[in-house]
């Protein structure tokens, strides 16, 4: 089981980095750089190749609707020279409040824009002349398009890697069938794992029946907060207004994945009264109701046997990274609880 853990995205770089490095020394395998409407992720990705040696950098996750296919490739690419063959493309959707709000973007078509964005990022990285004519992106542009003068290029540099891994952010059926399909890896939300198969079994059987054996085994990313110790009970009060938000908020009546997630684990009428809570402004009794069993389930917070025994809960599920967010107060409280799941881990 590997070790991993996403970054503060609102911090500064140099305290990142220097965080980043004692995590390294402490058995951290691999660091996903978020990008929301902060500062971009690929400066401070960069940033940290330079400050790290073995550990793994991702992008967790580049929106696919913020970049060309061809510029996503290219900087991927970049990315993975300057670190050494040590970076994971992590591609995601994000949602029209982020790409339509901040990028004025259109939100549309995710499945087949995340298609085609796959097949052209390995057409670079395999350094072919770029071609493709799909529904959503055109390469060369058609001449009716454009001026008639694009050709087919294909990169200059030699990557490190012809083919960079990729991350697919993955939650309703269609899209985590895609993600078994044509990915390396996929990062789930709220893993359950006694109940992950009743949510993803289906969709990623469908997917893997298509898979490509090249790729591999699909690398499963699960992101449970973490707290170790006798005392830390109290901290799944933490994550309730979160869960809260999710099952509450994103989205409206009928239309919010994380709401029929949380029915499909067994927590129908629950996930309804959040919801109902939450839409009418009652954040705090949104959060107050929210299972007991959904927040202890989906997290890694209590004694270290306890700890112990979920993360071989999250093994047996499929789980080839723990990818934590650590609950402490300070930089060395976090390095410390990462040195000590990397403990229970080996």
């Amino acid at each position: 089981m590997r070790v991993g853990m996403t970054l503060n995205y609102s911090g500064g770089f140099a305290e990142t980095a220097a965080e980043v490095e004692d995590l390294e020394r402490a058995g951290l395998d691999i660091a996903f750089v978020p990008e929301a409407y902060s500062f971009d992720a690929v400066s401070q990705l960069g940033f940290l190749a330079a400050r790290t040696s073995r550990l793994e950098l991702a992008s967790g996750i580049l929106q696919i609707y913020t970049r060309t296919p061809t510029l996503t490739a290219m900087t991927a690419a970049g990315l993975d020279y300057v670190s050494d063959g040590r970076f994971t493309l992590g591609l995601g959707a994000s949602g029209p409040q982020v790409i339509e709000g901040f990028h004025g973007v259109k939100y549309d078509a995710p499945l087949g824009r995340t298609r085609e964005i796959i097949d052209i990022c390995r057409q670079v990285w395999r350094r072919e002349k770029v071609q493709h004519q799909g529904k959503k992106y055109r390469i060369p542009l058609p001449a009716e398009e454009g001026t008639g003068l694009g050709k087919p290029l294909k990169l200059i540099n030699h990557p490190v890697r012809e083919r960079i891994p990729i991350v697919l952010a993955a939650l309703g059926p269609k899209n985590v069938e895609l993600t078994a399909e044509l990915a390396e890896g996929w990062q789930p939300i709220f893993f359950y794992p006694e109940k992950a198969r009743d949510a993803w079994g289906e969709a990623l059987a469908a997917g893997k029946a298509k898979r490509d054996p090249s790729l591999g085994e699909l690398e499963v990313y699960a992101g449970p907060a973490l707290a170790i110790g006798d005392d830390v009970d109290h901290m799944h009060d933490w994550m309730r207004p979160h869960l809260a938000l999710y099952i509450g908020g994103m989205g409206a009546k009928g239309k919010n994945f994380y709401n029929t997630l949380a029915t499909t684990y067994g927590f129908g009428k629950e996930a309804e009264v959040v919801q109902d809570l939450y839409l009418a402004g009652k954040k705090e009794e949104a959060a107050a109701a929210i299972p007991e069993e959904l927040v202890r389930s989906v997290n890694l917070i209590g004694p270290e046997s306890y700890v112990r025994e979920r993360v071989a809960a999250f093994a047996e599920a499929g789980v080839t990274t723990l990818n934590v967010a650590p609950m402490a107060a300070d930089a060395a409280g976090r390095v410390a609880l990462i040195e000590k799941l990397r403990g229970i881990c080996d």
